[in-house]
């Protein structure tokens, strides 16, 4: 199966001055994305290739665990690993007669309205290289962008074997052995361990496991928050495509975001009823609200909400059928409020300027409450307290991750004495 190719957007070219200047073996002109199967790390990539203006040359594979049965137990085992293991339970099932649970190691592809794939191939580190290699005085610099645990391994392998024809990005701190990589982009709070506040939290006989341990080098980008596609351009597309539905409704349209409990950000059916009655108290200076679930949301949450505003005129919940108004949201909403355990929803409506609202910070802790703390101090949310006349708009110099973090890429391209080809 060959891989699949992602929408392709209008892109520029560069002089012939310019591509004389980088030399005919500097250019680069294809990207390939190392995904885990994930959208949060996923978008992540593809919002970066996006900003660096080689969305239509990019190809997606993907790093997959097996799924079902006890596989959802064994994701702390390395990919490899894993695999190896699944494949000597499966055998023991089949010669010791016992029926094997249905969907055990299934790979769960996204859906085409999810993902805009139906399927995507498996990342082989070996052929990817060769790949790299075979086609480089053709074709030039591979620049291979991956993001997430799972995909670690391929991807420093990658580098590892093609070393003179790959320049490789690794998003979300890989913890140890940066040198593997020739960027890591990472969000500033996952340096927390490091602060003095961060360090008196951790057991002195822990402090020696706890990553990172040292300070952002030269191999690091910090940002504030996730990178993600909600650009200007996917938020121009988004506000047009979303017009018919959006347009007409009521002013101010709050967007309500909600996701789920992390180990780091609890909560529960508690959150959803302080959820309500804040609503409840500001919904007179609204004109819309909708309100969205995440595929982390706990059903409990979601029915006691789905309960209280389902028969409301002012609420529109999607219940997840159909096209995900997502983007939609992002483009038309006067404002949000948003559950403090997603750093890539708060990120992504700090990208529009537009009042963020956010319930729940009080119960993040450890990097979380810093990313919190972070957003605070640059004026980008505010906590959500049922008080606010949602009519009343206050603005901040929008987040801008995704563009400041390929402005990095380039300037590291450029020290290697490549660039690219758009």
């Amino acid at each position: 199966m060959r891989p699949i190719r992602l929408p392709e957007l209008p892109i520029g070219r560069r002089s012939a001055a310019e591509v004389f200047e980088a030399g005919i073996y500097g250019i680069i002109k294809r990207v390939v994305v190392i995904g885990n199967g994930f959208s949060g790390a996923e978008n992540q990539c593809i919002g970066l290739v996006r900003a660096l203006g080689l969305s239509g040359c990019h190809t997606l594979y993907r790093v997959t665990r097996p799924r079902g049965g006890i596989n959802k137990w064994l994701h702390w085992l390395p990919v490899s690993l894993h695999k190896k293991l699944d494949y000597v339970m499966r055998q023991i099932c089949i010669y010791s007669g016992v029926q094997v649970e249905a969907g055990w190691s299934k790979v769960v592809p996204f859906t085409i309205e999810k993902t805009g794939l139906s399927s995507v191939i498996e990342a082989d580190a070996k052929q990817i290289a060769m790949m790299a290699r075979d086609t480089f005085e053709k074709e030039g610099p591979l620049l291979v962008i991956a993001s997430g645990r799972d995909t670690i391994s391929v991807a420093s392998s990658i580098k590892r074997l093609a070393t003179e024809n790959v320049f490789l990005v690794q998003i979300q701190h890989p913890r140890s052995r940066l040198n593997r990589f020739d960027l890591v982009i990472t969000p500033q709070h996952d340096y927390y361990p490091l602060t003095p506040h961060g360090q008196r939290q951790i057991p002195w006989f822990l402090q020696r496991w706890i990553t990172p341990r040292r300070p952002p080098d030269r191999h690091m980008v910090l940002t504030v928050g996730a990178l993600h596609l909600a650009d200007s351009a996917a938020l121009r597309s988004a506000a047009s495509v979303w017009h018919d539905e959006l347009a007409p409704l009521a002013r101010p349209l709050l967007v309500v975001n909600i996701g789920g409990p992390t180990s780091s950000c609890q909560y529960g059916a508690d959150l959803a009823k302080q959820l309500i009655a804040m609503l409840q108290n500001v919904l007179w200076s609204c004109g819309s609200v909708r309100i969205s679930f995440s595929r982390r949301t706990p059903e409990k949450v979601s029915k006691i909400l789905l309960k209280e505003f389902s028969s409301n005129p002012k609420v529109y919940i999607w219940d997840g059928e159909g096209p995900n108004p997502h983007m939609g949201h992002l483009a038309w909403a006067d404002a949000f409020v948003i559950t403090a355990d997603s750093v890539s929803m708060l990120s992504e409506a700090s990208t529009t300027g537009k009042p963020v609202y956010v319930i729940g910070a009080e119960r993040c802790t450890w990097k979380f409450a810093d990313f919190q703390k972070s957003l605070w101090k640059r004026g980008a949310v505010r906590p959500f307290t049922g008080k606010e006349d949602i009519s009343e708009s206050w603005s901040y110099p929008p987040l801008n991750d995704t563009a400041e973090a390929a402005s990095q890429v380039m300037k590291a391209l450029a020290d290697r004495g490549w660039t690219i080809d758009a």
